[in-house]
């Protein structure tokens, strides 16, 4: 495929989106997935989505499945050319380690936003049902979210706009997976302006 120049581009990849209930990773994702788009076969594979096809409880075992069956679908996308961009808490580091091991250009992007604004985005309720005790196994209140160590981005969504945040993902594809021979055109529709945060709720 070739865009811009004549370069040709690589077919595939996957962008993975990981961090605390709240924290952007599906504005973020669904952006990234709109604006890619226009340039290379991409399917946006949401972690809560998924979960709605079959069912799981929240068991470290149980969560860890629910990664794997994603991370696994998605490498079969990417190895059929179509680029994966993925939301989903993924907690613990050996799932999304597993994760990266079956795919071929791995991006993990850990939406780094502190629990403290997390919950006060959650118009649900449950970070406050969670420290109430009345639901368990809640990613940041009683299970642990094991933040990622060296991960290709890192985004606070305090500190950065949604289009900002589009153009930061967008910008370590182009490096990671075209080398550095293609660059985006920054997003210009209404919704992406710099000027608007699409976070806060």
């Amino acid at each position: 495929m070739e865009a811009g120049g004549g370069i040709e581009m690589p077919v595939s990849s996957v962008i993975w989106f990981t961090g605390l209930s709240g924290a952007g990773k599906s504005t973020i994702g669904a952006a990234v997935r709109d604006h890619l788009a226009g340039y290379v076969p991409v399917e946006y594979l949401d972690g809560d989505v998924v979960r709605e096809l079959s069912p799981t409880g929240f068991t470290r075992a149980e969560r860890d499945a629910h990664v794997r069956r994603v991370g696994y679908l998605a490498s079969r996308l990417e190895h059929h050319g179509i680029t994966s961009v993925c939301a989903l808490i993924s907690p613990y580091e050996d799932s999304r380690a597993w994760v990266r091991g079956i795919c071929t250009r791995f991006i993990e992007v850990h939406v780094s936003t502190p629990l403290s604004e997390c919950e006060r985005r959650d118009v649900k309720g449950l970070y406050a049902k969670a420290r109430a005790g009345t639901i368990s196994q809640f990613t940041g209140i009683d299970d642990p979210y094991e933040a990622p160590r060296a991960p290709e981005l890192s985004i606070d969504t305090t500190r950065v706009s949604l289009c900002e945040a589009v153009t930061m993902v967008t910008d370590v594809w182009a490096v990671r997976v075209t080398r550095g021979l293609f660059r985006f055109a920054p997003p210009q529709s209404p919704e992406y302006s710099p000027a608007r945060s699409a976070f806060p709720v």
